[in-house]
């Protein structure tokens, strides 16, 4: 089916990309996540009665709204009002718009019977189709003809809501609305949220609007919705008591399959929900017993095979209240989408539990709009409204209410729950390779950070005798950015000039998933930091852990000084090592180089440049950059060229060191190892 095409293209480009080598760092991950989920198993097989069951619910409750960063509560006028409308064969199509928050504007296609009456009322959420509200006109057309009254409206990032939308290329800046979600997702976390609470509060406010029309009852109001639709459809079910049914489609997975295969972007996928003994299945059982509807499709990579323990264990848990039959679990035929059968067993369940049974849930062609004639506003995006506002600055605002400084102290306890220090034990290192340049030895290495996790650096090795100072560099490739953000360069040619100085050098690779990586504008490797985040561990900590095992092994050396030991990095890498600083004084001076000057800083900004290569939960809160030099005590730091988070070289003050155009990089190398 056409209109489906594209919903399925958007959300393939959130998969890991495809490679038959194996990824030890992800199989590492898992088997944390699949420990945590053999945890929640036992906890779920000792709920035996009603009472246990309330229990739960109430736990899970709490734990989510804790993980969202707390549920919007605005319930401020709406400001709805309609521009225009499609009279169509038995139904008319309005064309709305309304704000769920201040000037936080949503547009929407309602779907209604054309003749005159008081219905039932259905919210349809979107997936990740970059159009946005068309994605469900076929779905929402036939609930209007079927005696319903439909909502569907474009997500946050699509449609007409696209928020890097750059009116002189008519278009988003990042490329897509996933894009947009995880850009945003990481802000979130760093202040202590998830990017979910938005959406979950559009679909709260999208129902406020249902029930504030005439023709709407609002005691008969259902939800349905495909892929990340399906995500904010089982959300909404889940936490707002007016939805009486709900019907999520090609969503619903046990993360024992989704960990390790498509885990969705950041709206979908909630900081520590695994760490915190939780599984998609706790959403569909915390409202029970509303009646839910679970769909799979035969070709889908969240598979029937995902869906099904979901579905047994939801209907085991709703037997508790003698209601499994209102669990049920449909798969259709065919690809990510709602087919043709889909969209039937969706009817069938929306008639059954909002109409009393009445009424045919077959298909029924209708006249399918274009993208221009669904449009609700004029221009084609919401930023033209007055009093627009993008989420960014309502984050950002949500920043400065929520900022609560703390002590160095209270910085370095938390350094320390999240892993970073190492014991100090020189770690056992395998020589892989040897080679000769000018002047030094180049010997590629192996050694473990932690049980499992191998590292891979590069040993330059001075022909000098005797003690030497020491540098560790972590390690940068030359790898292709976004527009309009500089390229990186390798840092081989400084490591190179260390070595020629008489340094004896580590380049250091920090812990990954390469293959994870998808080249995404601006996001980095996003999807290792988001399975990380999952199972309550920190990717920035653990790497700032790796650091200091490099630390560990430099200073275990005969050829070496440990009181002379320093470090270099590059661009935000240059967090990791101010991380590592702040917890071991064998770090005696650092030099960052075209690293952002401050964290809080990338609130302000529209778009950013890797941010989810610091991201640590609610790390902005509480501290900044110069609280981690305060944790150094007093131990030197040359900061070359400090950058905005973009990657641009910015005034940041006298303190900092800024280069001239092509200017060498030897007498900075001089003044690193005085």
């Amino acid at each position: 089916m056409k209109t489906l095409l594209p919903a399925f293209l958007a959300v393939v480009s959130l998969l890991p990309a495809q490679t038959t080598e194996p990824d030890p760092f992800l199989q590492w991950l898992d088997r944390i996540a699949q420990r945590q989920l053999d945890e929640r198993e036992r906890a779920m097989a000792q709920i035996r009665d009603r009472a246990a069951a309330d229990r739960r619910r109430e736990f899970v409750r709490g734990k989510l709204v804790e993980l969202l960063g707390g549920l919007i509560d605005y319930n401020g006028p709406l400001n709805a009002r309609t521009t225009g409308e499609i009279r169509a064969d038995g139904y008319v199509v309005e064309k709305v718009i309304f704000e769920s928050l201040p000037g936080f504007h949503v547009t929407g296609n309602l779907y209604r019977p054309s003749d005159p009456g008081r219905y039932p009322g259905v919210l349809v959420p979107i997936g990740h189709t970059q159009e946005g509200k068309p994605e469900g006109q076929l779905l929402s057309a036939n609930l209007a003809r079927k005696g319903f009254v439909a909502l569907a409206y474009d997500p946050i990032g699509q449609g007409e809501r696209e928020q890097h939308y750059l009116p002189q290329l008519g278009r988003t800046l990042t490329g897509g609305g996933g894009n947009e979600h995880l850009e945003l997702g990481a802000r979130s976390i760093l202040l202590g949220q998830s990017v979910a609470r938005y959406f979950i509060n559009d679909a709260r406010r999208g129902l406020d609007y249902l029930v504030s029309r005439p023709d709407v009852d609002p005691e008969r109001l259902g939800v349905t919705g495909c892929s990340g639709g399906g995500c904010i459809t089982t959300y909404i079910a889940a936490f707002d008591p007016r939805i009486k049914a709900a019907a999520p489609a090609c969503y619903i997975n046990t993360f024992r399959k989704l960990f390790p295969g498509p885990t969705a972007d950041s709206e979908m996928s909630l900081p520590a929900f695994l760490a915190s003994g939780l599984d998609i299945a706790d959403f569909v059982e915390l409202p029970a017993p509303l009646p839910w509807l679970l769909i799979a499709t035969t070709e889908d990579y969240f598979t029937p095979e995902g869906a099904r323990p979901v579905y047994e264990e939801a209907r085991r848990f709703y037997g508790l209240y003698g209601a499994e039959d209102r669990v049920q679990f449909f798969v259709g035929q065919g690809p990510h989408g709602t087919p043709k059968d889909s969209r039937e067993a969706i009817y069938a369940w929306l008639i059954r539990w909002l109409k009393d049974g009445k009424g045919d849930p077959a298909d029924q062609p209708v006249k399918l709009y274009t993208n221009l004639e669904l449009r609700v506003t004029k221009s084609g995006n919401v930023e033209e409204e007055p009093g627009s506002r993008k989420l960014y600055q309502i984050i950002h605002d949500e920043m400065k209410a929520r900022l609560q400084p703390r002590s160095v102290d209270k910085l370095k306890a938390e350094l320390r729950r999240l892993g970073v220090p190492s014991n100090g034990a020189a770690p056992s290192v395998q020589v892989r390779e040897e080679s000769t340049a000018e002047g030094y030895r180049v010997q590629q290495i192996a050694f473990e950070s932690e049980p499992g996790i191998q590292l891979a650096a590069k040993l330059y090795l001075p022909g000098k005798p005797g003690r030497k100072p020491a540098t560790l560099v972590v390690e940068e490739k030359r790898l292709p950015v976004p527009l309009f953000v500089q390229r990186s360069q390798s840092t081989a040619a400084i490591a190179e000039a260390l070595a020629r100085a008489g340094s004896v050098v580590l380049e250091l690779d920090p812990r990954d998933s390469p293959a994870a990586n998808e080249g995404r504008p601006f996001l980095g490797n996003w999807l290792t930091n988001e399975r990380a985040d999952l199972v309550g561990r920190s990717l920035p900590a653990m790497r700032a852990h790796d650091i200091l095992r490099g630390v560990d092994l430099l200073a275990a050396r005969p050829d070496v000084d440990p009181a002379a030991i320093r470090a270099y990095a590059r661009g935000v890498k240059g967090f990791w090592l101010m991380l590592a600083a702040a917890m071991d004084s064998r770090l005696a001076r650092l030099w960052l180089d075209r690293t952002p000057h401050t964290l809080r800083s990338s609130f302000e900004a529209p778009l950013t440049n890797h941010l989810f290569d610091v991201m640590i939960w609610s790390f902005a809160r509480h501290w900044d950059f110069p609280d981690l030099l305060k944790a150094m005590e007093g131990r030197p730091v040359l900061w070359s060229d400090p950058a905005n988070w973009m990657n641009q070289v910015v005034d940041a003050g006298p303190s900092f060191r800024y280069r001239y155009v092509s200017e060498a990089v030897d007498c900075y190398v001089e003044e690193f190892l005085k």
